[in-house]
């Protein structure tokens, strides 16, 4: 999943993302410590996409703080 694609999502879509992708990492390091994993690469995929997830989602949070204090100041 792009950055554009992820911040077009809405914050309820966000979390079902951040929660899947948490799923995924604990299904994947299961798989890992069995040695049944194909690609340890999905791994590090699933977890950069989870930090992607998080950073967007934070951002907006922080953007919609500032847009509520710059209203509250005006």
């Amino acid at each position: 999943m792009k950055v554009q694609d992820i911040r077009e999502l809405s914050a309820e879509e966000t979390q079902a993302h951040i929660s899947d992708a948490r799923k995924q990492i604990v299904e994947l390091r299961f798989q890992l410590a069995l040695r049944k994993l194909e690609s340890p690469a999905r791994l590090r995929t699933a977890k950069k996409l989870l930090a992607r997830l998080l950073t967007i989602e934070h951002q907006k949070l922080i953007t919609e703080e500032e847009t509520a204090a710059a209203a509250a100041a005006q």
